[in-house]
């Protein structure tokens, strides 16, 4: 079978330019053709800069056949969630109250990218200061439902083929759910990994910076990059080799929590997991009696509501009339959030954090559901719940969502596996296990993407 550039993984797209097989500019082309074809009907940018990614990808070739050193993402085309500051192409947040906004700094995150040969093509479209209210993009599986939110354009760009990697931010599950949504592999890394300098804040405890990709050799890749500032670069976050992946020298062991909201879960979606933890067998263990946990999400509520009314009030009282009524609601819950209730909010974090650390000197990974099932229809109006995504996002444990099942109507349906802070290499490979052991799972071959 001959593929196309488009539908290489960065992984695959670097080692043929890293081989002299392919060019950049081959592979942003074939990009932006794949791009012209199906953007209409998905809208997965805010901001594309055609020329300039050309000319940037001219220099890629260029600096190869001279033979100067390139890094580990050269001429590899990304796309940019349209919060993180850039110098050279607007952020516009998701509102036209910042319509051809033009930041001086870049984001500490733009600048690492660029340092590693990336091709940063354009912005990809956020909800509105990322949060719930819908943005104009539609899922590639299937244009009459949500790609998810709030990095809608970044999950539909790489489900599309239109980029291989693209940027997102979670605040509450804005990568996990739409990388569901679209069927790609999403990862948040642990709280700190990865520098937000520059780029939107909304909750300072809560907001964390991820990423997605069709494999997980692409999320090491990028992740690799993104993690190689000073926040936490005496834990050697990132520095397994790929091949590293696939070498676990015993079983993981897995947990799964009986969550008093895992009643939402949708019917297709429920015998999917019963499915693969009954695969699992003495990999696995179920956790009943969780309802302590199930309490997390009402703290990461009084958190969220409370620091984004801090940092976001001033702006949005300026331009009432301009946000929408689901951000209105959530800045008036916020002012009615009081100091001592927030407090305690993070004090309960902070116990939640002391839980999980206790926890995972046992477990591997927790594995949960990313969505509730599958996208929701535009018309629902709604970028689907996230309460599959909370807690661990409260506690600022890295997750990863698995492009495995199906729900009744074919539409993608994501698996979420939780590692223990600060072990982002052991939940990457721990995920790459369970690829694979299912894989080799009769009931599972055709499921697995």
């Amino acid at each position: 079978m001959i593929f196309e550039p488009y539908q290489l993984t960065a992984h695959e797209a670097s080692n043929l330019i890293s081989s002299g097989s392919l060019t950049s500019v081959e592979l942003v082309n074939s990009c932006l053709n794949q791009l012209s074809k199906t953007e209409n009907s998905i809208k997965a940018w805010e901001y594309l800069d055609c020329e300039k990614a050309i000319t940037r990808a001219l220099e890629c070739d260029h600096s190869y056949k001279i033979g100067e050193k390139i890094g580990p993402l050269h001429g590899i085309p990304i796309g940019i969630k349209d919060i993180i500051d850039t110098t050279d192409m607007p952020t516009n947040y998701g509102t036209t109250i910042f319509k051809d906004n033009q930041p001086n700094e870049n984001a500490k995150i733009i600048d690492l990218l660029e340092e590693s040969g990336a091709i940063i093509m354009g912005k990809t479209v956020t909800t509105e200061f990322a949060f719930f209210q819908p943005s104009k993009t539609s899922n590639p599986h299937d244009t009459e439902r949500s790609p998810g939110g709030s990095s809608s354009g970044s999950a539909a760009a790489v489900a599309a083929n239109h980029v291989p990697l693209t940027i997102g931010t979670q605040t509450n599950g804005s990568i996990i759910r739409p990388a569901s949504f679209c069927g790609v592999h999403g990862f948040k890394p642990s709280q700190g990994a990865i520098s937000r300098s520059g780029v939107l804040q909304t909750s300072e405890t809560l907001d964390q910076i991820g990423c997605f990709a069709r494999s997980l050799d692409d999320i090491a890749l990028i992740s690799r990059v993104l993690g190689s500032d000073v926040c936490l670069k005496e834990k050697n976050f990132y520095s397994a080799n790929l091949n590293e992946l696939s070498n676990l020298s015993v079983s993981p062991n897995f947990a799964w929590f009986d969550l008093s909201f895992y009643d939402r879960l949708e019917a297709s979606a429920k015998d999917g997991f019963l499915s693969i933890l009954n695969h699992m067998g003495i990999n696995i263990k179920k956790i009943d009696n969780a309802d302590r946990l199930s309490k997390l999400v009402d703290v990461h509520t009084k958190i969220y509501e409370y620091e984004i009314y801090k940092n976001q009030n001033d702006f949005c009282k300026k331009n009432w009339s301009k946000i929408s009524d689901t951000l209105k609601n959530m800045i008036i819950r916020g002012s009615q959030v009081s100091k001592n209730e927030y407090i305690d909010a993070i004090q309960t974090r902070s116990a939640a954090q002391d839980f999980f650390a206790d926890f995972f000197l046992e477990f591997d990974a927790i594995i949960a559901p990313s969505t509730v099932g599958e996208a929701p229809l535009l018309s629902e109006f709604s970028t689907g719940d996230p309460i599959f995504c909370t807690i661990w996002t409260l506690a600022g444990l890295p997750t990863i969502t698995l492009p495995i099942l199906q729900g009744k109507n074919k539409m993608p349906v994501g698996v979420q596996l939780i590692g223990a802070l600060n072990e982002d290499n052991s939940l990457l490979k721990t995920a790459n296990w369970l690829k694979q052991f299912l894989a080799n799972e009769a009931n599972f071959k055709r499921k697995i993407r």
